[in-house]
Formats: C-alpha cells, sequence, structure tokens
C-alpha cells in the first residue's frame, strides 16, 4: 500500500472513531439513568425485530462476544427490560423477547436521543446524510 493510501486510510479509520466516540457521548447523556448505549441498541433491536432472538445472534448481530451479551441481557432482565426463557424446541438454548417495560424505556430513551440526531443531520443537511448511509452501510459491511 502506497503512502498516500496509508494516509487515507488513517484519515478515515480516525474519522470513523472520532465520530462515534462523540455521538456515544452525546446519546450518552440524554439516555435516561441507568441506561447504556449498549442496552437501548438492544431494546431498539427487539422492538424493531418485533420477535424473539437468542443471545448468540444478538452477539453477532451487535459484534461483540456472547459473554458481553450476557452481560447486558442479564442487566435489561434485573431491570425487567426482556424476558428470557428456554428454548422449547432446543432447551440448550435461550430465547429473548423485549417487555411492556422494556419497550416503554426504549420508547422513552429514543425520545430522548431524537432531537440529538435530529440536530446532527440538521447541521449536516439533509441531502448529505443521505449521500452518507450508504458508504457508512458499506464500510460496516466491509469489516464485520
Amino acid at each position: 500500500m502506497s503512502d498516500d493510501k496509508n494516509t487515507l486510510a488513517i484519515l478515515l479509520i480516525g474519522e470513523l472513531l472520532a465520530a462515534d466516540h462523540s455521538m456515544r457521548g452525546r446519546l450518552s447523556r440524554v439516555l435516561p439513568k441507568g441506561m447504556e448505549i449498549s442496552h437501548f441498541s438492544v431494546l431498539n433491536h427487539l422492538a424493531w425485530q418485533k420477535a424473539e432472538s437468542t443471545p448468540a445472534r444478538l452477539a453477532e448481530k451487535f459484534g461483540v462476544t456472547r459473554g458481553a451479551m450476557t452481560n447486558t441481557l442479564n442487566k435489561l432482565e434485573w431491570a425487567g427490560y426482556v424476558h428470557i426463557r428456554p428454548d422449547w424446541d432446543d432447551a440448550r438454548r435461550k430465547m429473548v423477547g423485549i417487555s411492556p417495560a422494556g419497550q416503554l424505556a426504549r420508547d422513552t430513551a429514543l425520545a430522548a436521543i431524537t432531537p440529538v440526531i435530529n440536530a446532527v443531520v440538521e447541521d449536516l443537511g439533509e441531502e448529505q446524510a443521505r449521500a452518507a448511509l450508504p458508504i457508512l452501510r458499506e464500510i460496516r459491511l466491509k469489516l464485520a
């Protein structure tokens, strides 16, 4: 790889990491007390999916270890935000579903973060935000 390509790669990853850090900081400040970004992400996924999932599938979806996902799910279960039950077809697996309290917590968190996200899109401009989506999605898929 040439020096120009190395520089480009370093600049690209630097910008992605800085944007991730800044967005996480902003979102963490407005999320309801005790809720972490990982908690919101799992609740949001389960709410959109409208179906149960296994901890292994969730770990894969979020690119974390099964242990990290188990930790997150245990915290969510303790808070009453998810129900974890045995898989009726395979007792070795568990199934995770969002509870009514989890749906409410997700909706409350979404209401809190929406103004932050909208401000970013407004500052960037709708056209640039739409143009960035396919590029960011492709980067995410290539890194997965």
